[in-house]
């Protein structure tokens, strides 16, 4: 029998999605792939999963072309008959949502609940977007001149290419997905070569969708592939806003070949978060919030809590109690239920890991629990408490993608929001307290840096109602809900002169 999984009886579910041993990750209104074939494997044992055949430059051209002639058959649709397609893009997944849920705790790693939360947000931003699709537009100004009217108009940019990462391989590109289609945007999707079969597998159920409705399947484009991929969207003056997630380093490189052709960008990038807990806070909610967002899809999201500042008179307690949860953190194979934190994603992210926590020791960290790598098949390593560290401390600095918390203790409330902010990064903070003084503060101009600033709430589970990203290295883009639709259109504004005679406008019944 085959060594992949998809081959073996338990895994025969896989098949129900369209996948199957190799799989071609090229599609432009055809299936394809004469590229450099990648195995996907299993973060929870790295067995392989299946193969999917990526993209060569011919097929990537080829793709943006045809993706340029859907758009003109696309942009002539009204809005709402956009909006239309896009809530069955929405129901579609909605169908598939255990399916697709259970393959990305197989591939990405993440535990069987958050798999299946995260294609849930792709079909909430469907429903959001397809009622979006009837309100989207600007407004008619106060002219100064005398019998003019001023009009903002809003039109599609045009192709969007969106570079997604493994961490949330099926939200992130719905976040942008369903925005753009409604504005009147095609797409082109680079995922993760590690997490290429969730790419194949949402692709294959949206390509049915436009094939139902005899639209051109280009409409949303796939091309599987690495960084020439990335490098090829990057660079192309073909495509008209390129959105990037991951990395700040590989964002910057992106926005530098961007910014070159005069380009649009939309970046969605690190986090280096933290949660600040006061004297007055409840300490209830102190527990399960921070355990929630420093150990959630193992320390791997870009709001994960990775700083942890405690007021000097709490901090032994609160890490005393912080040590018994993690005690009780259930480990294991991701797809089974009962799991509350699975693997790292791959080989080199436990290298990170282990690099980090022996950095820390060198520094004056020291472990309250955790620190090891855990003796069995997969990249599973242990939650992390670590105290002792100066808030400047190099590596409390550095973003490291595992669950790692560094605890640190503060006098004042002005120190504590000073350190929040002195990070490069800016995506995400939180503050636990009772004073509505102090949280009107946190939430003010010397408050907190971030694009999102919570209080009494964990740093995770941002909603898509509202306008997702953050500042500074993080990127400054904005996904999902509030006004961040505008990234996917130009805007223009123009007057015109109206007669202001009477009888002007000659009607007939």
């Amino acid at each position: 029998m085959s060594s992949l999984l998809i081959n073996q009886p338990e895994y025969s579910w896989l098949k129900e999605l369209g996948l199957k041993e190799d799989n071609e990750g090229v599609y432009n209104g055809t299936w394809g792939g004469k590229g450099e074939v990648v195995t996907s494997y299993c973060p929870g044992n790295n067995a392989p999963i299946a193969r999917v055949k990526q993209a060569t430059l011919d097929e990537y051209n080829e793709t943006v072309n045809k993706a340029k002639e859907a758009w003109k058959i696309w942009a002539d649709i009204p809005a709402p008959k956009r909006g239309e397609i896009v809530r069955q893009i929405g129901d579609a997944l909605r169908k598939k949502i255990k399916l697709l849920g259970h393959l990305e705790s197989l591939e990405m790693g993440k535990i069987l609940v958050e798999g299946v939360g995260e294609v849930q947000e792709y079909v909430d931003i469907c429903d959001y977007a397809v009622g979006l699709s009837r309100i989207i537009g600007g407004p008619i100004l106060p002219s100064e001149r005398p019998g003019h009217a001023l009009i903002e108009q809003w039109n599609p940019v045009g192709l969007v290419g969106i570079i997604t990462a493994f961490n949330f391989p099926v939200a992130v590109y719905g976040w942008n997905n369903a925005l753009a289609l409604i504005c009147g945007n095609v797409c082109l999707w680079k995922g993760a070569p590690t997490t290429s079969l969730t790419s194949v597998a949402v692709t294959k159920i949206v390509a049915q969708v436009f094939e139902d409705n005899k639209l051109p399947g280009a409409i949303c484009s796939l091309t599987c592939g690495g960084a020439d991929i990335g490098n090829a969207i990057a660079k192309d003056e073909r495509v008209d806003l390129v959105s990037f997630t991951g990395s700040t380093n590989v964002g910057k490189q992106v926005a530098l070949k961007v910014q070159e052709r005069f380009g649009r960008k939309l970046l969605e990038l690190g986090g280096n978060n933290a949660i600040i807990v006061f004297e007055d806070a409840d300490l209830s909610l102190v527990t399960p919030s921070v355990l929630f967002a420093a150990v959630g899809t193992a320390g791997q999201r870009c709001t994960t809590a990775r700083r942890l500042f405690l007021h000097e008179s709490i901090h032994d307690e609160i890490v005393e109690k912080l040590s018994k949860a993690y005690a009780q953190v259930r480990i294991g194979d991701p797809c089974a239920p009962d799991t509350l934190c699975g693997p790292l994603h791959t080989k080199q992210a436990v290298e990170m890991y282990l690099s980090a926590v022996e950095q820390a020791k060198c520094e004056g960290g020291t472990v309250v629990c955790g620190g090891k790598v855990i003796d069995r098949p997969g990249n599973f390593v242990e939650p992390t408490i670590m105290t002792g560290l100066a808030h400047d401390a190099a590596i409390v600095h550095k973003e490291t993608f595992a669950p790692i918390l560094y605890v640190i203790k503060f006098k004042t409330e002005e120190e504590a929001f000073a350190w929040n902010n002195e990070v490069k990064q800016g995506l995400s903070s939180s503050i636990f307290t009772k004073d509505l003084g102090r949280i009107f503060r946190w939430l003010g101009p010397k408050g907190s840096d971030c694009g999102l600033v919570n209080v009494n709430i964990p740093t995770s589970g941002a909603e898509i109602g509202g306008a997702f990203g953050g500042e500074k290295h993080t990127g400054g883009g904005r996904e999902s809900g509030s006004d961040s639709w505008k990234h996917y259109m130009r805007r223009s504004t123009w007057a015109r002169g109206i007669s202001l005679q009477k009888n002007s406008f000659k009607t007939s019944i």
